[in-house]
């Protein structure tokens, strides 16, 4: 199949991991790769080369791809991924934010370079990555891209020890719902992905929590969000955007998002005895939605 013939995609953080089996799945699909990758530690520290292992798979199996090493932590570093894509094949389609670090220690413990490094990586690294390919859409007035970013359960749900990923993750789903308006006059759909896969960055907190980890069970490991992301690239999705998909342990699911659960109105301001009975009527409504929605959202 090459429902994504000649389409050029830029994927970061495609060295390892996700990126990875997205890189290799989009290119099965026709795709041209920019793999971008650092080659960082989980961290965020050092470089090496990865990136090069991966073009040279996608172009042993006939394909077309490129590697580039830059930062995604910096607006130049974006720039220089884009321009390198752009370069080498003549038009971007596709941008797949992935590119992630992990600095996770309770809020008691966390330093001021532990929150930054995560936000420069996560939160910057969506923005300096998305600027330069959506002005180019604009500029061209180029219809029919996709964007799609990575959140996380613990942005969307909360995880201990993970105050300074959790709010990187959950700024990305903020991010992703503005864009797919800014973006939306050009066609270009914007989607946010929750993945669950077992990871270099992942496997130690699965253990700690007591997960058996296999890495030979696709429904433990990253090649369960691949296809997916191919699908969302494709025509097939054209008309879907602002949507979050939760991927994990072999189930596929959409995930609601912010919205008023119930409401009063009162004329006048709210006094202290309205909300002794409001208030506790308010976070019922929560729980029996909640609860409901726990129900619809089991694996079918």
């Amino acid at each position: 199949m090459t429902i994504l013939k000649d389409k050029v995609a830029i994927i970061t953080g495609a060295g390892r991991g996700i990126g990875k089996e997205i890189a290799l799945c989009l290119a099965k699909h026709g795709a041209n790769i920019l793999v971008n990758d650092l080659g960082a530690n989980p961290d965020g520290s050092g470089e090496n080369k990865i990136a090069d292992k991966v073009v040279t798979e996608i172009i042993d199996d006939g394909g077309k791809a490129l590697a580039n090493y830059d930062s995604v932590d910096s607006f130049q570093g974006g720039q220089n991924i884009f321009n390198d894509a752009l370069n080498e094949f003549g038009r971007v389609d596709i941008l797949i934010n992935n590119a992630g670090i992990l600095r996770d220690k309770t809020l008691f413990n966390m330093e001021e370079n532990d929150w930054d490094a995560i936000m420069a990586v996560h939160l910057k690294g969506h923005f300096n990555c998305t600027k330069p390919f959506a002005c180019y859409i604009r500029e061209n007035n180029k219809l029919d891209c996709r964007i799609i970013n990575m959140s996380s359960v613990s942005g969307l749900i909360g995880n201990f020890g993970q105050t300074n990923y959790g709010a990187a993750k959950a700024g990305i789903a903020g991010f992703s719902r503005s864009l797919s308006l800014e973006m939306s006059k050009y066609k270009c759909t914007v989607n946010t992905i929750s993945p669950g896969a077992a990871t270099r960055l992942t496997i130690d907190l699965m253990k700690s929590a007591g997960r058996e980890v296999d890495l030979e069970n696709w429904k433990q490991g990253p090649k369960q969000i691949a296809p997916v992301i191919a699908w969302i690239c494709s025509d097939n999705a054209k008309d879907i955007t602002n949507q979050i998909f939760h991927i994990s342990q072999g189930t596929l699911g959409i995930m609601q998002q912010p919205a008023v659960i119930k409401s009063y109105k009162s004329e006048g301001l709210w006094n202290l005895k309205q909300l002794d009975s409001l208030m506790p009527d308010l976070v019922e409504a929560k729980k029996k939605h909640d609860k409901e929605v726990e129900i619809k959202g089991e694996p079918v």
